[in-house]
């Protein structure tokens, strides 16, 4: 979630927008911080994030270690996602957006909704839970139907 809002932030900055050094700045941390987001996914042998990683000398993933390896269909990376490819127009952040929904669909689709994963390194060894937390529905798909909606334009500096 961080990196879609400190990038609203670097947009709508009042002193200079975001051409100001501020917005730069803090531009620089969002698209860090999104690519550091992308790589607890990509990372997984699922292509799902953890619910929380640690980072350290040496890991599962090569520097970070898995902490709870949970996954719950949260919305937050989608979110920034989203918003960050409706404000730079990256293709990257959609590029990644995909990347999850196909993990979703592989891994989490369940005969009539989508179950939480136990492990997000286990691929194929592994059925979803029966259970589906309703912000799945209400943002995790949201944003990604939002992302990839050719009719879909909001104006993220004028809406939000």
């Amino acid at each position: 979630f961080l990196p879609g809002l400190l990038a609203l932030g670097a947009y709508t900055n009042p002193n200079g927008g975001i051409e100001s050094d501020l917005a730069q700045r803090d531009m620089k941390s969002a698209r860090a911080l999104a690519y550091t987001c992308y790589q607890m996914y990509a990372r997984t042998s699922t292509g799902l994030a953890p619910e929380y990683i640690e980072y350290v000398s040496d890991g599962d993933l090569g520097g970070i270690a898995i902490g709870d390896s949970h996954y719950n269909l949260r919305p937050e990376f989608v979110e920034t996602m989203y918003v960050l490819h409706q404000l730079t127009e990256d293709p990257a952040y959609r590029e990644w957006g995909w990347e999850v929904f196909q993990a979703i669909q592989t891994n989490c689709k369940t005969e009539a909704a989508y179950g939480s994963l136990e492990d997000v390194n286990n691929a194929g060894n592994q059925l979803p839970q029966d259970e589906m937390e309703s912000f799945f529905l209400a943002e995790t798909l949201k944003y990604l139907f939002l992302m990839f909606d050719p009719d879909t334009n909001l104006d993220l500096q004028e809406k939000v």
